[in-house]
């Protein structure tokens, strides 16, 4: 495993890549952007009048299940696709007919993209010659970033002597030579396995950081989403559902979409029994009645679910399987992640999913077992059930 160089001073970093970007430059607007890929007025919108600034140096997350539209957003960004509709801006100038090859961005895709026939060096260079930088320059640039990406000893292999990783810090040398106020991401961890994904995306972030450079990065990966980013945009059917930094893209999802998508839920009926106000209700869940936050479109009339996140629900042991209660639920799974363990639980009021750090042996729970269950009031979530919710949640 090769790793990053690491340089603690940012500037200095910045200055010795020759990345001329200052923190003022890369803020990204699109208003009412919209895509449609059909002829007729009346095929749908791949994408559909989305509304969003990204600020220099934020690292922007389009995150969504396959056909949500943010691999059409990115494309339209880069210049690979044109807006049917709407606007977009960097730094204040129109972007929309500007060639792809025009615009100060680079992307690193997510098949790594490098000419087979090339060496690492021609291809991190590959983009400077057509810009016909002089060669001086040109090499003193490629070495630059190649030490910065620990890779001046693969200089001169061709990409299949490296291995996938190796490929993409190629790819990612590549884009940053280009002094790019913008760095485009599309899925490219999505080829490498598990524990490689883990040290690529940590390099990608501490690399971005350091430079300073807005960054958009394509995924349909929440872990990926959740680590990555500054913000989060939630994509579903071509629209936007939420903006948020990650914890309350978690925490306080906008809707059971949301909720759902990311991370593991359960979501239970609850019945709202006193006026919601100030964030919170009065409910009650599981045969208790309890106080939690609540969405702002909660009202006494809604039609709420309770999301309650697996590590928010609280195991009190063993019980007779006889002592039939409200709270008492029968484990239908048991998953052994390791370093925590995975249950669902079948109650009254439907199946729960619960996770448990670190357990004791002695402790953990098999199938059949009936267990207490419990609630942390502060930590579930009421939101509004929508119509399109309802085979989602079924689904749980």
């Amino acid at each position: 495993m090769v790793a990053l160089t690491v340089v603690d001073d940012p500037d200095a970093l910045a200055a010795a890549v020759g990345l001329d970007v200052p923190t003022a430059s890369g803020r990204i607007t699109l208003a009412g952007l919209s895509k449609r890929y059909g002829s007729r007025a009346d095929d749908p919108l791949a994408v559909d009048s989305i509304d969003l600034v990204i600020e220099p140096g934020e690292f922007i997350t389009l995150l969504g299940p396959s056909g949500c539209g943010k691999t059409s957003t990115l494309r339209m960004i880069a210049g690979f696709e044109v807006p049917t509709y709407g606007s977009l801006d960097l730094d204040g100038s129109d972007m929309v007919h500007v060639a792809p090859n025009q615009r100060p961005m680079s992307m690193v895709f997510q098949s790594y993209a490098l000419f087979p026939h090339l060496s690492v060096r021609e291809n991190v260079s590959y983009g400077l010659k057509l810009k016909k930088v002089p060669g001086a320059r040109l090499r003193e640039e490629v070495d630059t970033v190649l030490t910065i990406m620990n890779h001046m000893a693969f200089a001169d292999r061709a990409p299949h002597q490296l291995s996938g990783g190796q490929q993409q810090r190629v790819a990612l040398a590549r884009a940053l030579v280009m002094r790019p106020k913008v760095l485009l991401f599309d899925e490219p961890l999505s080829n490498l396995d598990a524990k490689l994904r883990v040290q690529m995306r940590n390099e990608i972030r501490r690399l971005q950081r350091r430079l300073g450079i807005t960054s958009i990065f394509v995924t349909h990966d929440q872990d990926e989403a959740m680590t990555l980013s500054d913000r989060i945009v939630v994509m579903n059917k071509g629209r936007i559902e939420q903006v948020d930094v990650p914890d309350v893209v978690y925490r306080r999802p906008a809707s059971v979409f949301v909720a759902d998508f990311i991370g593991r839920a359960t979501f239970l009926d609850a019945t709202i029994v006193a006026r919601p106000s100030d964030g919170r209700a009065r409910i009650v869940a599981l045969g208790v009645e309890f106080e939690t936050a609540s969405h702002d479109d909660v009202t006494l009339d809604t039609e709420a679910l309770l999301m309650i996140r697996p590590e928010s629900v609280r195991l009190s042991g063993r019980v007779d399987a006889g002592d039939v209660h409200d709270d008492v639920g029968r484990v239908l799974n048991t998953i052994f992640h390791g370093d925590s363990v995975e249950y669902e639980i079948e109650t009254d009021s439907g199946t729960i999913v619960a996770s448990v750090s670190d357990p004791s042996v002695d402790d953990i729970l098999r199938p059949m077992d009936c267990v207490r269950v419990s609630i942390a009031p502060d930590r579930g979530w009421l939101l509004p059930k929508g119509a399109s919710d309802d085979t989602l949640v079924a689904d749980h």
